[in-house]
């Protein structure tokens, strides 16, 4: 009787597991697509970004490194980051 019930609960725990994986790819995803819509990238592969990036001047391309490292960005602290963020303030 223990090991189904533990291996029941096992099965709904890893059922949550890979629907929040699935959740984190569908919105990097949508972000992904927003990004082509924006600026009006019709090649929805790497190579149409890449294409793109050389046609932008510095600021824009500054401006879409930002979007990037903000959503790809890990949310665990480090303590190498978080001195970094101190000496910036």
């Amino acid at each position: 009787m223990k090991n189904s019930v533990l291996k029941g609960a096992l099965g709904a725990l890893a059922v949550a597991g890979i629907a929040m994986i699935a959740k984190k790819a569908i919105e990097r995803k949508r972000f992904v697509k927003g990004i082509f819509e924006e600026y009006g990238i019709k090649e929805k592969s790497p190579f149409g970004l890449a294409d793109k990036i050389r046609e932008m001047n510095d600021e824009q391309y500054q401006e879409l490194k930002g979007k990037f490292k903000k959503e790809f960005a890990s949310k665990c602290r480090h303590r190498r980051f978080e001195k970094e963020n101190i000496a910036e303030a």
